[in-house]
């Protein structure tokens, strides 16, 4: 019996997100980053940016770029979302209904920024269910909200709760700078975000809001792009200590550190397979591994390892042994 029949109910089967999620806005980052996505594989999302990364008043051309881009044969694994400008702006409306109509069919996502509360949210979704139906796109939409306002961290249980959210990010800059200056500056950075009080707050509850959920977290973005040391060490606390399964890349060079900093170590990736091969074979009764019991409680704990090894396999990296790929995720 496969782990996951055996370890989770119907309802716990969530698909997993890659653990890194990449922005664009510029047309020519936007082409690398397909690029460099198809050298990866889809161990990372693209984002097409249309809040932050549009020219100003350049926001319907912009949409249908991105939109080309999408349906386009760059998009090899149909792992391309979209940003959309904050609701309420004057281009909203006309950039989420171009992309709906024209890249409905195949945008993995829509992100949608400057969320307030969750009665806002509640009327966005239905907004762009609306346009989805009006053009006759059969598929739902996943959604993503940015966490970034007062209102959206007081209603971030409610929000992650609602049924088309698959994932929240937390929005970082704008968090601090809403504050008015309450927050130092330092609260943006690499090192200081893991340490002022109010932002450990916020992640922690964006964490345990969407796994309770059953949705996933995402880490908001390392600004010092050429610190690879940095980003590394930022990724790895935003795993393992505050419970965040994605992370934002806001610079190519920044996804290859932030898929190796969210992927097992050898070592828990060898112990989980023990463990599951050795359960597997007593139809998942407990066993003792190394003088240590484990159940299906820890099961469920080591199939998430192996799952994520899966998720974050390089193309060019370390993989997961073929028979165990092939008995766990299909023939190779």
């Amino acid at each position: 019996m496969h782990p996951r029949e055996a370890l989770f109910e119907a309802q716990e089967q969530l698909p997993a997100l890659p653990v890194c999620d990449h922005y664009a806005g510029v047309e020519v980052r936007m082409r690398k980053s397909l690029e460099l996505q198809a050298e990866l594989g889809p161990v990372f999302d693209v984002t097409l940016d249309a809040e932050d990364g549009a020219p100003v008043g350049g926001e319907a051309e912009h949409a249908h770029l991105m939109a080309e881009l999408i349906m386009g044969p760059q998009n090899l694994f149909g792992r391309v979302g979209a940003r959309l400008p904050a609701p309420g702006s004057p281009a909203f409306q006309e950039v989420a209904s171009t992309l709906i109509k024209r890249a409905g069919t195949r945008v993995a996502y829509l992100m949608v920024p400057k969320i307030e509360s969750a009665k806002q949210w509640q009327q966005v979704a239905r907004d762009l269910d609306a346009l989805a139906k009006s053009a006759r796109i059969k598929r739902t939409l996943p959604l993503h909200a940015l966490v970034e306002t007062h209102g959206a961290l007081r209603d971030v249980q409610a929000i992650a709760a609602h049924p088309r959210i698959e994932s929240l990010s937390f929005g970082l800059m704008d968090f601090v700078s809403a504050h008015r200056g309450a927050i130092p500056q330092s609260a943006m950075s690499a090192t200081g975000q893991f340490e002022h009080p109010l932002v450990v707050r916020a992640k922690l509850e964006i964490a345990a809001a969407c796994h309770g959920q059953g949705k996933t977290p995402s880490h908001s973005v390392v600004t010092e792009f050429k610190d690879k040391n940095a980003l590394q060490a930022a990724a790895t606390r935003a795993m393992r200590q505050f419970g965040f399964t994605r992370m934002w890349s806001i610079h190519p060079s920044q996804v290859r550190p932030i898929i190796e900093a969210f992927a097992p170590t050898a070592a828990e990736v060898d112990q989980a397979i023990e463990i599951l091969q050795a359960a597997q074979a007593v139809q998942w009764a407990p066993i003792q591994h190394r003088s240590v019991l484990h159940d299906r409680a820890s099961y469920r704990y080591f199939w998430h390892v192996i799952e994520r090894a899966h998720r974050t396999s390089l193309a060019d990296g370390p993989q997961l042994p073929a028979q165990v790929r092939e008995a766990f995720f299909g023939p190779l």
